[in-house]
């Protein structure tokens, strides 16, 4: 773990910023060098919580009989590795009882789209939905995704063990992170914050968030407009 004690205070590396924007006045500047402290003050509680959540103890072996399709044919779970040994798997609302995805994982997966063979250097990446395949590829080229793995859950096992299944059978987003050490597979990580765990009036939402456009709109006066939604098309 990072020992605090080292860190040089962060009012003296505000003072070593030394940024003024044009035309500011010196009201703006004193409450940006305060906010600059809270910023420099959350970076390092992110890293701390990060040293946290690497240094979790091993989790729950992964033994289930979880089949999947994907563009290359079906695998097994431990094939979702590839030649990786770390595997994040995203489950996708988008199950065959819905005509069209879920907008909100679609705008969190369109900025993924863009990441994701630069994900892919470190660890395996799969998107996992209930839809046949065929269906999850039509969207993907409808969207413009040319690198996002997409997997057809074939028997609904694994998006039932862990949670993308609701009990009266709807899609829940669902954010996991498994290990392959040895030949073992293991459950690292999963998102745990929601509606249980949201704060009055903000969005429920993890930390750090995966979503960029949030953290985009966290920049913004406007911040994150409480009764705004993504859509699946927009007017051109």
């Amino acid at each position: 773990m990072t020992q605090a004690s080292s860190f040089v205070a962060a009012a003296e590396l505000v003072k070593r910023n030394g940024a003024s924007i044009p035309n500011e006045s010196p009201a703006y500047r004193h409450a940006r060098n305060e906010l600059l402290r809270e910023e420099i003050e959350l970076r390092r509680q992110i890293e701390r919580v990060a040293e946290l959540r690497r240094a979790l103890p091993p989790g729950g072996e992964v033994i289930g009989d979880y089949r999947f399709e994907g563009a290359h044919g079906n695998v097994d779970f431990a094939g979702l590795f590839g030649d990786k040994q770390t595997l994040v798997v995203y489950s996708y609302m988008f199950g065959p009882q819905r005509e069209r995805p879920c907008p909100m994982c679609s705008s969190l997966l369109g900025a993924w789209a863009g990441e994701a063979r630069d994900m892919q250097q470190h660890f395996a990446l799969a998107v996992v939905a209930r839809s046949p395949l065929k269906r999850l590829l039509a969207f993907a080229q409808e969207r413009g995704w040319r690198d996002l793995p997409l997997f057809s859950d074939l028997n609904g096992h694994y998006s039932r063990d862990y949670f993308a299944i609701a009990p009266d059978g709807s899609d829940i987003p669902a954010l996991h992170v498994f290990t392959r050490r040895d030949g073992t597979i293991r459950h690292f990580w999963a998102g745990e914050m929601g509606f249980e765990t949201a704060d009055p009036g903000q969005d429920p939402r993890g930390a750090p968030e995966p979503f960029p456009l949030w953290n985009v709109l966290d920049l913004t006066p406007e911040g994150r407009v409480p009764d705004w939604y993504p859509s699946l098309d927009y007017p051109t």
